[in-house]
């Protein structure tokens, strides 16, 4: 569905952004490949990687998700958005509230407003597993934003813009995740721990960005996505990474949960079952669950809820070390 077609991704330039530039490269032929970010230095470093040159369809857009008139510039003639742009270090976001609000959610109203207007067929945001029950001001404003872009579909009008989200959880070897940490740590011979019962869902880079794309085919406008996907325990993550370390219990951070929630059980009652993914589906009036109950989809039983501890796909220590061998 890629083929003709102009895409534009917000943080263009991050690890999101970066894999699925690679992939679309790889396995489509786009018309046009915006990638939308605000930092020049990781605009100009990326192009060294995927120049213009070399991929006439690739255009660098410097802009930022608060600057609603740049997005409307941006959007001009764009077919699909993915939308990863976000503030998203949980630490950062308790210290700096204000600052995470302005992008992760004022940004997501200006993409909506943006989209709508410019007539873009798709957009599809990511989302986090901290936005379901969040504790910290990060997930509440994915929560936020995901609210915002269900809800776009119900006044996007006669532009028949259409919105959606994915809901995964932590990335193996992103930027500023506990993997590399640990990699770092473990030179010291000590890795902190915040609890040994720590549990989280974990998917690597490539599978999100095939994720995302998938569901970009997929979805019909108010979904919420959500790969099913293993859970770690934390000691279980430390010891494959660094056998040889001491653990020092350091307690939990301001702001993090002790397992993680991708589908409440409050959720459960509107969510569907595929065989490899779970569909939230929307509450509105004009949503038929036969869209995807003709694919295959089933029901849910009540009070399900999809859970890192309660998760039935663990992830081994011989299979995190086969993920992070090349990262």
């Amino acid at each position: 569905m890629l083929n003709g077609k102009s895409i534009l991704i917000t943080g263009g330039t991050g690890s999101f952004g970066k894999k699925c530039t690679e992939i679309i490269l790889q396995n489509y032929k786009p018309e046009k490949l915006v990638i939308f970010s605000r930092d020049e230095l990781k605009q100009f470093e990326m192009s060294q990687v995927f120049s213009e040159k070399d991929y006439p369809c690739l255009r660098y857009f410097i802009g930022d998700v608060r600057d609603r008139d740049r997005l409307y510039r941006a959007f001009y003639g764009v077919d699909y958005v993915i939308h990863a742009a976000a503030l998203k270090q949980v630490p950062a976001a308790e210290r700096n509230p204000v600052e995470v609000i302005k992008t992760n959610i004022i940004g997501a109203e200006n993409i909506i407003n943006a989209a709508i207007d410019c007539d873009v067929k798709k957009i599809i945001a990511l989302s986090t597993d901290k936005a379901a029950n969040p504790v910290n001001l990060y997930g509440a404003t994915k929560l936020c934003s995901d609210k915002l872009f269900v809800a776009g579909n119900s006044y996007s009008g006669y532009h028949g813009t259409r919105f959606s989200v994915v809901r995964y959880g932590n990335v193996v070897g992103s930027r500023g995740s506990v993997i590399p940490f640990f990699k770092t740590m473990r030179e010291t011979g000590t890795l902190p721990i915040t609890d040994a019962r720590m549990t989280r869902f974990w998917i690597t880079i490539e599978q999100g960005v095939k994720f995302v794309l998938r569901c970009l085919e997929l979805m019909h406008g108010g979904e919420l996505f959500v790969p099913k996907i293993p859970s770690m325990n934390i000691i279980d993550m430390a010891r494959a990474i660094a056998p040889e370390c001491k653990h020092n219990i350091i307690g939990i951070r301001p702001g993090e949960k002790l397992h993680e929630v991708m589908i409440t059980d409050d959720d459960a009652r509107h969510t569907l079952e595929f065989d490899d993914y779970y569909v939230v589906e929307p509450e509105f009036d004009w949503w038929s669950n036969e869209k995807h109950i003709a694919n295959g989809a089933k029901q849910v039983p009540e009070g399900f809820r999809y859970a890192s501890n309660t998760n039935n796909r663990w992830l081994t220590a011989e299979e995190l070390k086969e993920l992070i061998k090349d990262r």
